[in-house]
């Protein structure tokens, strides 16, 4: 009986052990995505601004609707 509830238990460990590790790499996927969609929002901003300067029309993703 004792070999069972040892047995049991190290398994608890390795699926904590588990989830701890796959936690962390949730977080840092999400710090990663967090980061590179800021990324592309400038460059969509900049694009935005480069097409503005070159004598473009603002683009219609940046426009608002006509009731605002």
């Amino acid at each position: 009986m004792t070999d069972r509830i040892t047995d049991l238990e190290e398994q608890v460990a390795y699926l904590s052990r588990t989830v701890d590790d796959l936690s962390e790499v949730i977080a840092r996927q999400d710090r990663t995505l967090d980061t590179v969609t800021r990324r592309l929002q400038l460059l969509m901003e900049r694009a935005a601004e480069q097409e503005l300067d070159a004598g473009g029309t603002v683009p219609l993703a940046d426009q608002k609707p006509p009731h605002w």
